[in-house]
């Protein structure tokens, strides 16, 4: 059975465990970082060499880690055609947008988050979140202006591009109190909240 070792908490098993939901895939999820701990012990370190969630492993001893890479690798596997696009275009604009999470988005989430998730309120570096804030504001808006163009940030259907965006998206929407107008994002991830999987593997975790 396929294994994704991580906490369900970590925004990057999530996009793992969104694509095994959107793929309905069986899987068993063992948590490993965070509070869990043991992703430093030499038998995880043997698996993922980083020490980090998610790593994917199935049953002939296969073994990948890097989030993204794991939801690129499930969907051409298990949904080539659907949650990987079949045209070589719509794929690589989708696997742009997921490059776009790892290099823009994400870094410009990390001190909002870690700020005010993870640190305790009297400690908290208030000039440094709401820059955080502000960046995250200003990739939204980028992503904003492309949703004005396609339903999906890769063309007319979901795919795996969808997916780690709207894992950022989820997050700026609760970490991020005052957003400018945003329409398109706004529709956009409407759809994406009435999707099963993101309910059971995102919106339905707090934040922690």
């Amino acid at each position: 059975m396929l294994k994704i070792w991580g906490r369900n908490n970590s925004s990057n098993v999530q996009k793992a465990m969104w694509a095994v939901g959107e793929l309905g895939l069986k899987h068993e999820r063992i948590d490993v970082g965070g509070a869990f701990g043991k992703n430093k012990e030499p038998a995880y370190l043997a698996m993922n060499p980083n020490g980090l969630v998610p790593t994917l492993e199935e049953d002939d001893g296969f073994l990948l880690w890097e989030s993204n890479s794991v939801v690129r690798y499930l969907a051409g596997k298990f949904g080539a055609g659907t949650l990987e696009p079949k045209d070589p275009k719509t794929r690589a604009l989708a696997s742009q947008w997921m490059d776009w999470q790892l290099s823009v988005a994400g870094p410009a989430i990390f001190q909002a988050f870690w700020g005010l998730i993870r640190t305790p309120a009297e400690k908290r570096d208030m000039a440094a979140i709401a820059a955080s804030q502000a960046k995250t504001t200003d990739a939204m808006k980028i992503l904003d202006a492309q949703l004005a163009k396609t339903k999906y940030v890769a063309g007319d259907a979901f795919s795996y591009g969808d997916i780690p965006v709207g894992i950022i998206c989820y997050r700026y929407r609760q970490l991020v109190p005052d957003r400018p107008a945003t329409p398109n994002l706004d529709c956009w991830y409407d759809t994406l909240a009435k999707r099963k999987p993101f309910a059971d593997h995102v919106s339905s975790i707090p934040l922690s």
